[in-house]
């Protein structure tokens, strides 16, 4: 086990009444005016925009909005909203949806702290030594940006994605009530699943030895979110799978399933550029592409931890005599769930072809010029390698 520091400052108002803590626990932070951030409408449709507002005003809390985020978010919407802090004298953001809203305002918050174009700080590394408070009201269980020191932001004239993490990005406090997640389409809940499921995945398939307590969560929070992932699915009312993959989105990326292991993160570092190339593509549909594949490319190199994941969360008989069978049955066995989620596995699903591939391994790779790490460093041959194993 490696050694770690494990930080989680994040306050959470878990269930059917956490919209009514709004506004006294931002009261109490000496909040007076907040930026309310959202995409494209739907909390308002949903009525969630006008409970934040109603919990706002009894505090006697005054909002500026900022709508229309949308999936991938873009670096624009976060100079318009650092725009809108300038002018109001704003010292709060509040995310009212997803990770894609949560990570415009951590963008917001590091820009106006730093009085730093956030994008040269994402694109040049460059770490925040401030920020602004950001709370989040979450609509929908996938990104964890909730709890994660993580973000992700777009920016179209580059035709790319890329992320930044430090502890500074970690909300000050969220609001999870899972009801707030019914509305959520079949299609986005199982990205969402995917999403929740990867974040510890990368955790997990690491070479690190003797994680045990670690791996044993990890393990049961992947058992608990591929059991609530279908009934979710056949029931979006179904308060308690809701409610377990709301938790789970959180603490799969908040560090705690990966705690002494080192996670390399290439899946999902290529999936950020897949995001960048091809706006449409939802990030959690990315990934139900390219973890099988990468997953067939990798695990040679560890069969061991390969074969315990496909027995105990998929239920696959161990085969002492070949592992090795265990190991890809346990992949094929991942990639039928994503499946019976309605989600793609091959590129050629999200329309995607071979030409496009070459393209990508070099944006990933930058032009041979950066490696990912996994069991082996993944130049840009061996990243178009694995993303030719999910044509």
């Amino acid at each position: 086990m490696k050694n770690f520091q494990f930080y989680t400052p994040t306050k959470i108002y878990f269930g059917t009444d956490a919209e009514s803590y709004i506004g006294r626990d931002l009261k109490a932070r000496g909040v007076e005016r907040v930026l309310l951030v959202y995409g494209g409408g739907s909390v308002k449709k949903s009525g969630l925009f006008d409970k934040v507002a109603k919990s706002l005003a009894e505090e006697k809390i005054t909002y500026t909005e900022l709508g229309g985020v949308e999936p991938n978010p873009k670096i624009d919407k976060v100079y318009e909203g650092m725009e809108l802090v300038k002018q109001h004298g704003i010292r709060f953001l509040l995310a009212v949806g997803g990770g894609s809203v949560i990570d415009t305002c951590k963008s917001i918050s590091i820009g106006i702290a730093n009085d730093r174009d956030p994008w040269e700080m994402i694109e040049k590394e460059i770490m925040p030594e401030k920020a602004m408070m950001v709370g989040c009201v979450l609509s929908i269980a996938a990104a964890g940006s909730e709890m994660s020191n993580s973000h992700v932001i777009s920016n179209p004239a580059k035709n790319i994605k890329r992320g930044l993490n430090h502890d500074l990005l970690r909300p000050t406090v969220a609001f999870l009530n899972p009801e707030n997640t019914y509305s959520v389409s079949p299609y986005q809940t199982a990205c969402g699943i995917v999403d929740i499921m990867m974040h510890t995945f990368e955790r997990y398939l690491t070479p690190e030895k003797d994680c045990e307590i670690s791996d044993r969560i990890a393990e049961g929070l992947l058992t608990a979110v591929k059991e609530a992932g279908p009934r979710a699915l056949k029931d979006p009312q179904d308060y308690e799978a809701r409610a377990t993959l709301m938790w789970a989105s959180s603490l799969s990326h908040n560090t705690l399933t990966g705690l002494g292991r080192v996670g390399g993160w290439a899946p999902h570092k290529m999936s950020l550029d897949v995001g960048g190339a091809f706006d449409r593509v939802a990030h959690g549909a990315a990934l139900s592409v390219l973890f099988p594949a990468y997953c067939r490319y990798v695990c040679r190199y560890d069969m061991q931890r390969f074969t315990r994941l496909a027995v105990r969360l998929w239920g696959v008989p161990m085969n002492f005599e070949h592992p090795e069978e265990t190991a890809y049955a346990g992949i094929d066995a991942c990639e039928r769930y994503f499946r019976s989620l309605g989600m793609p596995t091959r590129f050629s699903e999200l329309e995607i072809e071979e030409k496009d591939l070459e393209m990508l391994a070099e944006m990933t790779s930058r032009g041979d010029t950066f490696t990912l790490s996994s069991y082996i460093p993944l130049h840009k041959k061996e990243i178009l390698e694995v993303l030719r194993l999910g044509k």
